[in-house]
């Protein structure tokens, strides 16, 4: 069987930096204080429909609010979920 021909690669040369550019600042990580605030919304938006449907009507504030109560914990939730989008 003929053995096959060997392609040589040109080394690797980074492209030069253009005057007038500047570098991009990479992001470090994330804060603990909001991984905890993230947690903490996404939790509490999630408890807010648990005693909504379990004690929703013992509650009078809760009782008031009616249907308002799902769009209080679904929004929590989905703030949680936007705050991961920022989380490194």
């Amino acid at each position: 069987m003929p053995k096959s021909k060997v392609r040589k690669k040109a080394a690797y040369t980074p492209p030069a930096n253009r005057p007038g550019t500047t570098p991009v600042k990479v992001a470090g990580p994330t804060h603990p204080i909001y991984i905890g605030v993230m947690l903490g919304v996404m939790l509490l938006g999630l408890a807010w429909l648990v005693v909504n449907y379990l004690a929703g009507e013992s509650i009078s504030f809760m009782a008031t609010l009616g249907p308002w109560n799902f769009a209080i914990g679904f929004s929590l939730i989905v703030i949680g979920l936007l705050m991961t989008m920022r989380w490194r």
